[in-house]
């Protein structure tokens, strides 16, 4: 499947979907995000808001709802309320999935957060797990939101849904947010896991020798903590 710089939402033939939401905001924190002249905090910032914006536009059509009725100052309302009884599983990979994950909870009724922190090798380009706090297994049915800034080769995302995998979560209950994206790791997410979607705030079309995207935003950690 080929994603091109314009295309919002491009899906797969085995039902693979990536999308780039179409939204001035969204453009406008990855613009920040971009910029090396950024400092620390503010690009934490507009990490928290870009992720906070596509939890938003990732949750539209996939979270259960409630019917229900309440009074309000002027009558009876039968209004459709989130399901307060299914939280929604957000799990960032450390370390800088906590930053794009950071705003998310306040757009949710109700939350859980699960961290899985794994690392690269930088010549391997490899992962490897240091901390693992995903539960025994995931409910049921339950909504999973995968928090990974950067999906350049793919192999720490695909990596982190065989763990999700392993623990009894299905395709279907898992969406994956991203602040960049690549080709390489689009094509492997396509291929190993049918149904699966990718919500990001850009599409780039480069990987560099060394495992980043270009132009990217750089060392997504390294910059959300200014080490």
């Amino acid at each position: 499947m080929e994603i091109g710089n314009h295309d919002l939402t491009a899906t797969g033939m085995n039902g693979f979907k990536v999308v780039v939401p179409p939204h001035p905001l969204i453009n406008h924190w990855v613009s920040v995000l971009r910029d090396q002249s950024t400092p620390t905090h503010a690009f934490r910032s507009a990490m928290g808001e870009l992720g906070r914006l596509l939890a938003y536009d990732a949750t539209r059509d996939w979270l259960p709802t409630v019917p229900r009725e309440v009074q309000s100052p002027m009558g009876t309302a039968v209004v459709e309320s989130v399901d307060p009884l299914e939280p929604i599983m957000i799990v960032p990979i450390l370390r800088a999935g906590l930053v794009l994950a950071e705003f998310m909870t306040s757009i949710f009724p109700i939350t859980r957060t699960f961290h899985l922190g794994m690392a690269r090798d930088e010549t391997t380009l490899q992962p490897s797990v240091y901390l693992n706090k995903l539960p025994e297994r995931f409910p049921k049915g339950c909504h999973i939101l995968l928090v990974d800034p950067m999906l350049a080769t793919g192999g720490t995302v695909a990596a982190a849904v065989d763990l999700l995998k392993e623990r009894g979560a299905e395709i279907s209950q898992i969406r994956i947010i991203a602040a960049v994206a690549a080709p390489p790791a689009i094509k492997k997410l396509n291929e190993r896991f049918p149904g699966i979607c990718v919500y990001t705030g850009a599409l780039d079309q480069i990987v560099n020798e060394k495992g980043f995207i270009v132009p990217g935003l750089g060392d997504a950690g390294d910059r959300s903590y200014g080490t």
